[in-house]
C-alpha cells in the first residue's frame, strides 16, 4: 500500500510539473505572438469572453458575495454603494486598484508611472516567471503596487496602492523599486505622497534581494522629509512584515482602515515560531491607535477629504504664519449681557481661584478649540507605546491658516478625567506632543499649546518610562523650535508637567488660572509640614496671572467674563481667535532661527 502510495505521489508531481510547464510554453508563446498582435487570437477573444460573462453575472441584480467578516451572503451592489463595506456588520472588503482610485482621486486624473518595468527573477528561482505571469492573467495588474499620480480636489499628489491580489502584494524587487522611483520623482516635482499599504510581507521567491527593498524604501522615504515634502501612509487589511519594517511605519501621518490586521510578524508566523495565541482583538487598527503606533482611523467615506485636509495642513512656507482666508477679519464684539456680568463679578483672592480652576465644570481646552478653529483634527500616539489622552494633539485651520494644536485636557466629568488620569500626562503624553511639535516645524505651522494640568504624573509606571527625561527632551526641543509658539495657560498650570508644554514665545494666561512651582497643598507640605495651610500658602506662592504678569512671567492676561464655563466658552474662544491672530501676524517674515531666538532671549532673562 506504501509503494502504491509513493507512485501516486510521484504520479501527481510529474502531472503537476507538466501541467506547469505546459502552462509556461502557453504563456510563452502568447508573448511571442503579442508582439504586433497584442489582443488579437482565440485565445485573446476567450479571455476577453470570460471577463465579459464574469462582469455580467457581477452586474446581475441580487447577486451575491460573502462578506469576509461575518461570513453573511450579502448583495454586491448594495455593498459597491457603501465603498466596499458590508451592510450586516460593517466588515471592510480588500479593494482593487482601480476602485481605490476611484474613491480618493478627481475622476480621470490618475496617470499611471513605471508601468512598463521587466520582470524580475533575481534568484533564477524555478517557476516565479511562471507565478508573475498568472497572477497577471488574474489580477490585470503588472505588479503588487501601482503607482502614478493625481489630483485629489485639484490638488496634486503621487498615488501608490498595494493589490493584495497580486501575491499577496509581497515586496520584491519591483514593487520596491517603483516605490523608491515614484518617491525619487515626487522630490523632483515636490509633491506629497500618499501610500495605501497591503502586504504579507517580504515575497520569498526573492529572499535576500526582497530585504533589501526594505532599506531601500526606508531610505527614499528619508529623502523626502529632508526635501520638506509631505509622506502620509493608510494601512489596509492585512499589512504585516517587512512592507510594516519599513514605508508603512514611516509616515508623517500613519493611518488605517477599521479592523485591518497590521504587525510585523502576523498571526500565524507567531503561532508557528512560539506557539503563541494572540489574544482577540491584537494587532488590529484600532489596537495600533490605543497603543500610539498610528495617528488614527480613517473611514472610506471620509478618505478623500481627510486627504485633502492632510494636504492643505502641510503647504506652509517659512515666513507665512498668518494666511488667513481673505473676508475672516471680523473684530470679537462682547455682548452687554457678558459685559455685565463681568463687572459684577467680585475680586477672588488666590485660593478662590485655586478652587475655580480646579471645578470640573470649567471650560477645557476642547472648548475652546471648537470656537478657536474652522476644523480640528486629533492625531494619537507618541510612535512607541501608547496615546496618552490626557494630552489631545492635531491639526486646527485658523480662518484659513493651519496650526499644530496641543492641549492638556483633564476630563468633562468623573468617568473622563479618571480616562484621562485628571490630566496628569504620563512620559508617552509629552513624547506625543513633542512629535506633534516637530512635524509642526518640518511644515512651518505654527503651534498653540493650551496648558491645564495638577503637573506630571508621578507613579512607578511614569518613572518606568522616564517621566523626568520625558520632560526635559520636551523643554530643550521647545525651546528650539524655529516655528511661532503660543502657550496659554487656561486653568492648573502645576510644575514642571505644565512647563513641559508651556515654552513659548509668548505666555498667556485666563484671568483665574494659576501657574506654579507646584500645589499649594505641596508647597505647605514642603516648607512648614502641613498642607492644611495650602490657603495660607496660596496668598504668599504669587500664583494668579496678575502676579505673573507683574513678574514679567506671562505677556497677556486673557478676561473670563465672569468664569470660564458653558455659558461662556464661546465669548472667551472668540476673543481668543482675535487675538491668536494677532500674535501670528507678528512673526509674518521672520525667519526660523529669528524665532528661536526670540523665544531663547524670552527665556534667558530671568
Amino acid at each position: 500500500m506504501s509503494r502504491l502510495l509513493d507512485r501516486t505521489k510521484v504520479g501527481k508531481y510529474i502531472l503537476l510539473k507538466q501541467k506547469r510547464s505546459d502552462f509556461f510554453t502557453k504563456w510563452k508563446d502568447s508573448e511571442k505572438q503579442a508582439a504586433g498582435t497584442a489582443g488579437s487570437g482565440p485565445e485573446a477573444e476567450t479571455s476577453e469572453e470570460k471577463r465579459k460573462e464574469s462582469e455580467d453575472l457581477r452586474n446581475r441584480e441580487g447577486y451575491k458575495i460573502r462578506c469576509p467578516k461575518c461570513g453573511k451572503s450579502v448583495d454586491r451592489d448594495r455593498v459597491v454603494k457603501r465603498k466596499y463595506i458590508c451592510y450586516e456588520c460593517n466588515g471592510y472588503f480588500r479593494v482593487k486598484v482601480n476602485n481605490r482610485i476611484r474613491m480618493v482621486a478627481d475622476p480621470h486624473s490618475f496617470e499611471p508611472w513605471f508601468t512598463d518595468m521587466p520582470v524580475s527573477n533575481p534568484l533564477d528561482y524555478e517557476g516565479y516567471e511562471e507565478k508573475l505571469a498568472g497572477a497577471r492573467e488574474k489580477t490585470g495588474l503588472e505588479e503588487a503596487v501601482t503607482v502614478g499620480q493625481c489630483k485629489v480636489f485639484g490638488e496634486d499628489m503621487v498615488l501608490g496602492i498595494c493589490d493584495s491580489r497580486f501575491l499577496m502584494a509581497s515586496m520584491g524587487h519591483v514593487v520596491g523599486e517603483k516605490i523608491t522611483a515614484a518617491i525619487e520623482r515626487a522630490i523632483e516635482r515636490r509633491l506629497p505622497v500618499f501610500l495605501f499599504c497591503c502586504s504579507g510581507g517580504a515575497r520569498m521567491q526573492e529572499c535576500i534581494v526582497s530585504q533589501m527593498q526594505i532599506a531601500k524604501t526606508s531610505a527614499a522615504v528619508r529623502k523626502l522629509g529632508e526635501a520638506g515634502l509631505l509622506y502620509c501612509t493608510v494601512l489596509t487589511d492585512p499589512t504585516t512584515g517587512g512592507v510594516t519594517a519599513s514605508f508603512a511605519m514611516l509616515g508623517d501621518v500613519i493611518m488605517a482602515e477599521p479592523g485591518a490586521l497590521i504587525g510585523f510578524a502576523g498571526p500565524r508566523v507567531i503561532r508557528q515560531t512560539i506557539g503563541q495565541e494572540l489574544p482577540e482583538g491584537f494587532q488590529t487598527s484600532e489596537f495600533l491607535v490605543e497603543h500610539g503606533i498610528i495617528d488614527g482611523i480613517v473611514k472610506r467615506e471620509n478618505l478623500k477629504k481627510t486627504i485633502y485636509f492632510l494636504i492643505k495642513a502641510h503647504q506652509g512656507r517659512e515666513g507665512e504664519y498668518a494666511r488667513f482666508l481673505p473676508g475672516t477679519e471680523n473684530h470679537f464684539i462682547l455682548s452687554e449681557v457678558l459685559k455685565e456680568q463681568s463687572w459684577n463679578e467680585r475680586p477672588r483672592n488666590a485660593w478662590d481661584k485655586v478652587r475655580a480652576v480646579r471645578r470640573v465644570e470649567r471650560a477645557s481646552a476642547c472648548d475652546y478649540i471648537e470656537h478657536i478653529f474652522d476644523s480640528f483634527v486629533e492625531a494619537h500616539g507618541d510612535r512607541s507605546f501608547r496615546d496618552d489622552p490626557a494630552i489631545i494633539g492635531g491639526i486646527g485651520f485658523l480662518d484659513g491658516q493651519p496650526v499644530t494644536v496641543i492641549a492638556q485636557h483633564k476630563g468633562k466629568d468623573v468617568r473622563e478625567c479618571q480616562e484621562r488620569n485628571y490630566g496628569m500626562p504620563m512620559p508617552e503624553g509629552y513624547r506625543k506632543a513633542l512629535r506633534l511639535m516637530k512635524q509642526a516645524e518640518k511644515f512651518h505651522r505654527p503651534i498653540v499649546s493650551f496648558v491645564n494640568t495638577s503637573g506630571a504624573f508621578c507613579g512607578i509606571e511614569a518613572e518606568e518610562r522616564g517621566q523626568g527625561e520625558a520632560i526635559a527632551r520636551s523643554l530643550t526641543e521647545m525651546s528650539a523650535l524655529k516655528v511661532p509658539v503660543l502657550c496659554i495657560f487656561i486653568g492648573e498650570g502645576g510644575s514642571g508637567g505644565a512647563l513641559a508644554t508651556g515654552v513659548g514665545n509668548q505666555v498667556w494666561m485666563l484671568e483665574n488660572a494659576t501657574y506654579s512651582i507646584l500645589s499649594p497643598e505641596g508647597f505647605a507640605s514642603i516648607l512648614w509640614k502641613d498642607s492644611t495651610k495650602a490657603k495660607e500658602a496660596s496668598e504668599i506662592m504669587r500664583i494668579t496671572a496678575q502676579d505673573l504678569k507683574e513678574l514679567g512671567i506671562i505677556e497677556k492676561i486673557i478676561p473670563e467674563f465672569g468664569g470660564a464655563d458653558a455659558g461662556t466658552a464661546s465669548a472667551i474662544g472668540g476673543y481668543l481667535k482675535e487675538q491668536i491672530k494677532g500674535f501670528l501676524k507678528e512673526f509674518q517674515g521672520m525667519t526660523g532661527e529669528e524665532i528661536a531666538a526670540q523665544r531663547y532671549e524670552r527665556f534667558r532673562r530671568f
